[in-house]
């Protein structure tokens, strides 16, 4: 079983992360035995949010009576200090902890630092002062900001979007943390569901001695995939080689990654989903994209205001109103009886 070692934390885990994410859209009996299985498993770091409805409090029902034998991550949203402290204790308290082995930043538009009026990182600080938290962290998915973040020297580990359709900007990314000897945990190794190929997002991950990807999961399936690999280490060879060079020739560029920061959209598309149905109706299962619901999603299309709200606040800087066209006419026409595959 592979182990990577975050940075200057010195946590040393395995190779496999949990993303937490998902676990919020099952039952608290689901996740608990997901939790239990993974951790049976050898799997010991666990990444959540604040924002990710009940996920604290699944992961706070699965591991109270063992906390001591893993690494437990989570994430506020806080634009000021009163909201910062509310976070951390609800926390605490839904993870049934009385710290966190890293708390992170959750994708600021600014890089958090001493000095600069918000008090948010000095609040950090005095929340491992008080023994609250163990490592101060940060997520995003502007590179502007993850730099930043990377040369202060503030941060023991960033979090950011990496796959094996990443762009050389954020290869050099990971090579300035490694150079830092700041931990990168890897959100989005499969690209928001793009990656279909799991043994392929595997056997690239495992490149990377520094990189911790976490697997965002739901079912027992996807997690029994991943487990898989701890003992059979898919190898990058010609055949997955392959495989990503293909992904990367029809995915690398402007693509949506499904995000969900251009939400809510002010005239109710389901930005995220609507705009990337070209990708998902070739590369998930089409039936689940056909839909009586799924046409009516895409219809609402029709509704958009181009405000362009949802532009500015993309972290990848696309044209979100002229990849919803592009998206919606390719949907009418894929009805209209088009192939598509």
């Amino acid at each position: 079983m592979r182990k990577i070692t975050l940075g200057k934390t010195n946590i040393t885990v395995n190779k496999n992360g949990f993303g937490a994410l998902p676990i919020q859209r099952i039952s608290d009996k689901d996740a608990v035995y997901l939790l239990h299985k993974a951790f049976d498993n050898g799997i010991d770091f666990y990444d959540t949010a604040r924002y990710y409805t009940d996920s604290e409090e699944k992961l706070g029902m699965a591991f109270q009576d063992r906390r001591d034998k893993i690494f437990l991550a989570s994430k506020t949203g806080a634009e000021n200090t009163e909201d910062f402290w509310k976070d951390l204790e609800t926390t605490l308290r839904n993870l049934k902890t009385d710290y966190l082995d890293i708390y992170q930043f959750h994708n600021t538009p600014f890089c958090p630092k001493p000095g600069d009026g918000s008090g948010l990182y000095e609040a950090m600080e005095k929340a491992k002062e008080q023994g609250k938290i163990r490592h101060i962290a940060i997520t995003n998915h502007r590179l502007a900001v993850a730099r930043e973040a990377v040369e202060s020297g503030l941060y023991d580990t960033l979090q950011f979007p990496f796959s094996y359709l990443s762009s050389d900007q954020e290869l050099d990314l990971v090579k300035k943390c490694k150079a830092a000897d700041m931990g990168f945990i890897a959100m989005k190794a499969l690209a928001g569901g793009l990656i279909n190929h799991s043994a392929a997002a595997y056997a690239y991950m495992l490149q990377f001695d520094n990189v911790l990807p976490i697997w965002g999961i739901q079912r027992e399936t996807e997690l029994d995939e991943f487990l898989s690999y701890q003992e059979n280490e898919p190898v990058l060879d010609g055949e997955l080689s392959a495989v990503i060079r293909r992904d990367q020739d029809e995915l690398q560029g402007e693509f949506c990654r499904g995000c969900g920061y251009c939400m809510p959209c002010p005239a109710g598309i389901e930005i995220n989903t609507c705009a990337r149905m070209s990708l998902l109706i070739r590369r998930a299962p089409s039936e689940e994209q056909l839909t009586e619901k799924a046409q009516a999603m895409m219809k609402k299309t029709e509704d958009c205001l181009h405000c362009n709200a949802c532009s500015k606040k993309c972290p990848y800087g696309l044209d979100t109103p002229a990849l919803l066209e592009r998206n919606y006419q390719d949907y009418k026409e894929i009805l209209a009886g088009k192939e598509y595959e």
